[in-house]
């Protein structure tokens, strides 16, 4: 293995399952592989905005086979991904702004580098896509934040950060430097099109693919 740590960079939004099976393999091989995993949220719309191209919910075939594949993904890769009762309110009339602004401020509060974000991150993607929770109201981000294991103190702060002008200014940053590095050909793991690395040496090269959970090997599916 290299000494020279590869920097792979997770430009994620939460309402995205695709982007929860991606975070959480990815966290699972931060360890194992010779990486330096980056947590990078930023806003889905955005990216599908700028490079044209349309969710898979709003392309009525691909609509049709995102829960199947979903469902057969949640259980290969050990993630409880679940349907939520309105995917189309959930993705697209509720969204998921409010919630990538205060990862955002996460991030910009994290003392010791992406632990509490990674946290965070997953309880969010609970409260969407285990338990068909809310995740745009400031009391859902509240608990989410507290059982991630933040003091009520530090999501009050986070609560009146998440709506400041510079967090948002971070995020739109972000969001278009996910745009730019998918159109350069750097290593990037993007939003929605995403690989789930069982060909690693694509993205590390030199690494092997130990399967969805490293610490289980699994037979290739």
């Amino acid at each position: 293995m290299s000494s020279s740590r590869k920097v792979v960079e997770l430009f994620y939004d939460v309402v995205s399952p695709y982007s929860w099976l991606g975070f959480e393999v990815l966290c699972r091989y931060r360890n194992v592989w010779n990486i330096e995993l980056r947590l990078r949220p930023s806003l889905l719309g955005g990216v599908m905005k700028e490079s044209g191209n349309r969710p898979p919910a709003m392309v009525p075939n691909k609509a049709v086979y995102m829960q199947s594949d979903l469902n057969r993904l949640a259980k290969y890769f050990s993630v409880p991904v679940c349907f939520p009762e309105n995917p189309f309110e959930v993705m697209f009339e509720k969204g998921s702004l409010n919630a990538m602004r205060f990862l955002t401020a996460v991030s910009e509060k994290e003392t010791s580098g992406d632990v509490m974000l990674e946290r965070v991150s997953r309880e969010i993607w609970k409260r969407i896509w285990s338990n068909d929770q809310d995740i745009t109201l400031p009391e859902s981000l509240s608990e989410a934040g507290l059982k991630a294991g933040l003091s009520a103190t530090e999501v009050e702060e986070l609560l009146q950060l998440y709506k400041s002008q510079p967090v948002k200014d971070r995020l739109k940053h972000t969001t278009e430097e996910a745009v730019n590095f998918a159109l350069s050909f750097h290593i990037l793991v993007t939003l929605q099109e995403l690989v789930f690395l069982r060909f690693a040496s694509s993205f590390v090269s030199g690494e092997k693919w130990l399967g969805p959970q490293p610490d289980k090997p699994t037979a290739k599916m």
